[in-house]
């Protein structure tokens, strides 16, 4: 920007790039907010052509009215395009040939106050970017939604998308008079759609047909909203609709509840549980910070083909419809659901009313709301157990995103928005949640609600920063923040603790250089021993506080000694799980752990994330692992913990054990799966959860003679798909009492083509007996795994293009389970295509949207791999890990995005061949 009309040279000498160029930086963006300030966007968007498969874009006209603190200058609107029909600025028209390009449109010569108006054309999605459209394939009903985090608004109409230039939005959408057209607001008016000369509606895409019986939709003005915020939702969309009474206390009025999901999933959405969840949290949120919802509405919609588990929308929250169970679910799957309502609840106030002001700043949002939506589930819903699950499962993620060599402090340094999208990781939403709970315990609960509240009122419909919150904090609390800031929030990697000869040991090395990051804990230590039914029970409890120092540094435990020196027990850091860190169990807490199950759910889930961590860092071999999978998790009390360790024992067979060892180990987990069917309760969560991970460890066979070495677990699957009188005996004996539904037959169907023992036309008939969307994409899955070179050569091209054999384009969720079938097994038959994988990057990236070519390129990576022979430190030698490196080495000017991604998936592989080779006699 300059303070003329001149623009920089840079920008002036290849005006053409610049305009297509979509990456915006964080620099370009600063630059833009120092001089213009939004105020309203008025935003029409024209459905129309949404019936028509022909019809590949619509039509959008943007007004928006901005001021500029630099009269005179420059500026430019990301759009993101399928072309610009006029441009008008202060009722000046610009020639769109000139300024407008496939991602941004150059405004010059700008008054103090601006208007200007947009009409463009933007395109429809099947990436679930921007404008997604979705074809039910059960009724053939069409479906629209949009999803922009963190910079997709722009697919669907021109704005300054950056989240600090908030500013209040008029919707406008038009569609078919029978559809729910929906946005953040209230509707205000639904009138007909005005049809021109030419007969098309509302100026719909030349050449293209519009629906009829088309209405326009106009929704009230949002309070003031960043850009990725804004929604829209379109389609014949079933919809329930209630009330929420209010909060007298916080001024709050009373809202209107409203949701919605595809028709033919009507039956199976569980309405008032839903409306019940909402409520709780509704009254939980408004109690804990006293500070009300204004948004007007609370819709929540369950959408197709959905990349994210939701998004914050204000007034239209949108969920995946995998959240819409047609299958039976177990607890978990409810507990999880019920954290994503509570997660996207708390964005309202962190998040939506008050905003960061750039990327940089993400976790202010999403540490939050992942702490305060646990919170709000164990202390609102039934699921009183909240915290036993994120301490096994969410820190899990972020265990091994911290581990990484692109880790990165919680608050990350973004540069421009490809960096942006991928920081939506284990860090910026578990680590950050866990080190918030730290926080919480190092400052007290009533003094971080306080800054909470402070915080709330400072920057309401605003933008802020960690500064921000800091003094808040530091204010509400009376201490001294910067060192725990410093320690917690601005380093890299994941702290250690362990206890040795009664003394507590807290270690820290950041990741990437190697250097010593020591930070302070407020955390229990417990003591454990066996009861006479043979639980481990706590027996001794201290609280701890370790302040950061030197190397070495120690604290003094006093924990309640055994009168017997030789009796079994466990020392257990971080009892309770209070803050975030792994645990190294000493060698006499580790024998007690794998011979004993641990009562107190929260402790046990502590204990085998701690397992879990010890395996991936080759300490304790992965058959350990497995076996005390199989002798011990049956005895665990909690459901969800169990299906959890089953996922794990899953991965370590199929990545951490070593080859030679692999077949027998597979055998026995195969076994344990098999007795659970049998005997973990009929119809119960445990049973569920085994058929699962048994269905899918017969799809991951890595070799030829997997079928035959694992017929009793083939025979359970072919009961499973089968029909009749017969096979409804043998159900009852492999799996008394199970609910052999949609989700469990194609389970068993995927394992079974996988093994080769499913022919292609079997599984067109089993999707023809059900079509729904969820059975197109297992279909697609299952015929992708048959172990046939040909089928292999067809996967691979499709995935590789977005496109089947027969033309058809692959959405987002088809294309991953095409992948997921080229991968399911039989490593020796997608070998042949890995030397082709490494030169077709670049051009992913670069042809497909970042949804699109991260799905890609995660799901054809070569990661199925065996240790060589020789040591853990060898596997650097190992092939795939020096085609990996050659190409970074290459590639060094390639987008960090897509460099991030390389890298990370080339770790996944090297630590599975430490593993492996640590794990050998």
């Amino acid at each position: 920007m300059v303070t003329d009309n001149t623009l920089d040279a840079p920008v002036a000498d290849a005006l053409p790039t610049f305009l297509d160029r979509s990456n915006l930086t964080r620099d370009e963006a600063f630059a833009r907010s120092t001089v213009v300030s939004t105020r309203d966007y008025d935003v029409h968007v024209d459905l129309s052509t949404a019936l028509d498969p022909a019809a590949t874009g619509y039509r959008s006209t943007t007004t928006l009215a901005f001021s500029c603190s630099e009269p005179g200058t420059w500026t430019f609107l990301d759009f993101i395009n399928d072309g610009v029909e006029s441009v008008v600025l202060n009722g000046r028209p610009l020639d769109p040939a000139r300024v407008a390009g496939r991602a941004r449109i150059l405004l010059e010569d700008l008054a103090a106050e601006n208007e200007v108006t947009v009409i463009g054309t933007a395109l429809y999605s099947t990436s679930g970017e921007g404008l997604h459209r979705f074809v039910d394939p059960a009724d053939g009903q069409t479906y629209l939604y949009t999803q922009y985090e963190p910079a997709d608004a722009r697919r669907v109409f021109a704005n300054f998308e950056q989240p600090d230039l908030k500013a209040r939005f008029t919707f406008h959408l038009t569609g078919p008079g029978h559809w729910v057209l929906a946005s953040n607001q209230p509707e205000t008016a639904r009138r007909p759609a005005v049809v021109a000369a030419d007969g098309l509606a509302d100026g719909a895409a030349v050449g293209v047909a519009p629906a009829r019986n088309l209405v326009t939709v106009d929704f009230a003005p949002t309070p003031p909203l960043s850009t990725y915020l804004t929604t829209l939702l379109a389609g014949p969309y079933a919809t329930w609709a209630d009330r929420w009474a209010g909060h007298p206390a916080s001024g709050a009025p009373e809202v209107p509840l409203a949701l919605y999901c595809r028709a033919s999933m009507a039956d199976s959405l569980d309405a008032e549980r839903l409306f019940a969840t909402t409520r709780a949290g509704l009254d939980f949120f408004h109690d804990l910070f006293g500070v009300p919802y204004l948004w007007g509405k609370y819709g929540q919609a369950f959408v197709p083909e959905y990349n994210l588990g939701a998004m914050e929308n204000p007034g239209l929250v949108t969920f995946t419809e995998d959240y819409v169970f047609t299958s039976q679910a177990t607890a978990a799957q409810y507990e999880a659901r019920a954290t994503t309502i509570m997660h996207e609840m708390a964005h309202m106030w962190f998040g939506d009313l008050v905003t960061m002001r750039w990327w940089d700043d993400l976790w202010l949002k999403e540490s939050f709301a992942d702490y305060l939506g646990t919170l709000a589930v164990a202390e609102a819903t039934e699921f009183t157990g909240a915290w036993t699950t994120f301490a096994n499962r969410r820190k899990g993620w972020a265990y091994v995103q911290d581990q990484y060599p692109t880790t990165h402090p919680i608050v990350a340094d973004i540069t421009d928005l490809e960096a942006a999208r991928q920081n939506f990781d284990g860090i910026t939403y578990a680590k950050g949640a866990s080190v918030l709970k730290q926080l919480v315990a190092f400052v007290g609960r009533d003094a971080f609600m306080t800054a909470s509240r402070q915080y709330f009122a400072r920057h309401a419909w605003g933008n802020a920063s960690l500064a921000d919150f800091v003094d808040a904090l530091a204010g509400a609390s009376g201490r001294d923040l910067s060192e725990w800031v410093d320690t917690w929030l601005h380093t890299r990697g994941v702290p250690e603790l362990s206890v040795e000869d009664g003394h507590l040991h807290h270690r820290g090395t950041d990741p990437v250089t190697g250097a010593e990051v020591l930070r302070p804990h407020v955390l229990k230590v417990g003591r454990y021993s066996p009861d006479d039914v043979g639980r481990l029970v706590r027996t001794g409890t201290v609280d701890v506080e370790v302040r950061s120092g030197r190397a070495g540094t120690s604290t003094r435990v006093e924990l309640p000694v055994s009168g017997d020196s030789e009796a079994v027990q466990l020392i257990l850091p971080n009892d309770e799980d209070l803050t975030y860190a792994k645990i190294r169990l000493d060698e006499a807490s580790l024998h007690a752990v794998l011979r004993y199950p641990v009562e107190n759910d929260l402790a046990c889930a502590t204990v085998w994330a701690a397992l879990w961590n010890m395996t991936r860092d080759a300490v304790l071999p992965a058959a350990q692992f497995v076996d005390a999978v199989c002798r011990l998790s049956g005895l665990m009390a909690d459901a969800g913990l169990y299906g959890r360790v089953l996922e794990q024992a899953l991965s370590a067979v199929c990545r951490y054990v070593p080859q030679p060892d692999r077949p027998a180990v597979r055998s026995r987990l195969g076994a344990a799966l098999a007795d659970a069917l049998q005997t973990t309760g009929a119809g119960s969560d445990r049973q569920r959860s085994a058929v699962r991970t048994l269905a899918r460890l017969v799809r991951g066979a890595r070799d030829e003679g997997a079928a035959a070495a694992e017929e009793h677990l083939v025979a359970v699957l072919q009961a499973l798909v089968a029909s009749g009188p017969e096979a409804a005996r043998d159900r009852a004996v492999v799996a008394p009492g199970l609910d052999v539904d949609a989700e469990v037959r194609w389970a068993a169907w995927q394992g079974l083509a996988a093994l080769g023992l499913a022919a292609q036309d079997e599984l067109d008939a089993a999707l023809q007996a059900d079509v729904t969307a969820a059975n197109a994409v297992r279909h697609r899955m299952a015929s992708a795994a048959i172990p046939e070179a040909s089928v292999r050569r067809a996967a691979w091209e499709a995935v590789m293009t977005g496109r089947t054999a027969d033309g058809q384009t692959l959405s987002n969720d088809h294309l991953s389970a095409t992948a997921a079938g080229f991968t399911a097994s039989r490593p020796d038959l997608a070998a042949p295509f890995t030397g082709r994988f490494w030169p077709e990057l670049e051009a992913i990236w670069s042809n497909r949207s970042n949804g699109l070519a991260s799905r890609t390129i995660t799901g054809l990576f070569p990661s199925a791999q065996d240790a060589l022979p020789g040591a853990a430190d060898d596997q650097e030698r190992h092939p795939v890990v020096l085609a990996a490196h050659d190409w970074l080495q290459a590639h060094p000017d390639s987008p960090r995005a897509l460099r991030r991604l390389v890298i990370e998936e080339t770790d996944d592989v090297l630590r599975a061949l430490r593993a492996q080779a640590a794990g050998r006699p």
